[in-house]
């Protein structure tokens, strides 16, 4: 369950309770649209506070693949192909015990980051290309 679906859950029991308030409808709709303010409030933090970690996931990632240093720059892709090369042992049952669970958890979570952090990376080297001077997208706008 999503963090934005379970916040939606929380309110539900409220919005049906106030459904069954022996009230006018008037003020049935205006406690309900009391709840939903507060709901989209909530929301829109959770939503602000996601974007605000992804941004800095990003920088992060940026600030590695952008680094001086050789090791700097590929601790990922020589950390991946680690991975590789065990699931590759693994599968031929070359390895003296099989991978634990918590091997293959860790492999999922690398291999998601990586590709996030890969993806990331061309993604911010476009963005710095169209952003600097003299490219195409500077000439049209000035053009």
């Amino acid at each position: 369950m999503s963090v934005l679906a379970f916040i939606s859950s929380i309110f539900e029991p409220a919005v049906k309770l106030v459904d069954e308030l022996h009230t006018s409808d008037e003020e049935k709709l205006i406690m309900q649209r009391e709840i939903k303010r507060v709901e989209n409030e909530l929301l829109a933090k959770v939503i602000d506070y996601e974007t605000k970690l992804l941004e800095s996931k990003t920088q992060i990632i940026t600030a590695e693949a952008t680094g001086q240093s050789w090791i700097q720059r590929n601790w990922r892709p020589i950390t991946m192909l680690t991975f590789l090369v065990l699931v590759v042992c693994d599968s031929f049952g070359l390895l003296a015990s099989p991978l634990a669970d918590e091997a293959w958890t860790l492999l999922q979570i690398g291999l998601g980051g990586y590709v996030a952090g890969r993806s990331a990376e061309k993604i911010t080297k476009q963005y710095m290309n169209a952003r600097s001077p003299g490219t195409r997208h500077d000439s049209i706008a000035k053009g």
